[in-house]
């Protein structure tokens, strides 16, 4: 088996794991808000909601259009999916996104990770290098957008967490600047 290149991203978000877990699986509009990466995303096959053997259709900025299945869906931990139909490029392509607890309980730290493998094989040498720069961008510039998500008051009102606390008046706030973003 050929070598299956990997990007990932991490970011701190100032909120606990099931708020920007929940951030993360948004959809319509309030989705377009953060992730800079899609263009049009649906559920297929009549499905309303997230959940493993979940299909989706997703355009992306660039015009390229994937249809991906959850293959994991586990609130508020992680998800994990993988490409059904893509790109021609693409042999396979898969993602998964993991949410674990900060330190104080009350940040997120979101580690994010993608990979493929390119066709035809011959230019993998070529295909596997752009493809781990194009998606490296492609990511540090989605979970910047997802902790800009975690931020953005219309985001973060549209989740449904009934048992959430929201901040309260003498709480700090969740404004400022986004948290740095890694490439581990």
């Amino acid at each position: 088996m050929d070598h299956v290149p990997v990007v990932q991203a991490q970011v701190v978000v100032p909120v606990p794991p099931d708020v920007a877990f929940a951030v993360s699986q948004t959809t319509g509009e309030v989705r377009l808000r953060w992730d800079p990466f899609i263009r049009r995303q649906h559920f297929l096959a009549g499905a309303r909601q997230p959940g493993r053997g979940v299909r989706t259709f997703t355009r992306s900025w660039h015009g390229l259009s994937m249809t991906s299945e959850y293959v994991s869906y586990a609130p508020p931990s992680h998800v994990g999916m993988k490409m059904i139909e893509g790109p021609w490029f693409f042999e396979v392509f898969a993602g998964g996104w993991r949410f674990t607890p900060g330190a104080d309980g009350a940040h997120t730290v979101a580690t994010w990770r993608y990979s493929f493998r390119c066709r035809p094989a011959f230019l993998r040498p070529v295909t596997h290098r752009v493809g781990r720069w194009v998606l490296g961008r492609d990511i540090r510039r989605r979970i910047r957008g997802f902790a800009a998500g975690c931020r953005d008051d219309v985001v973060r009102a549209s989740i449904d967490l009934p048992d959430v606390v929201q901040p309260e008046a003498d709480r700090e706030p969740i404004t400022g600047p986004p948290l740095p973003v890694s490439d581990q």
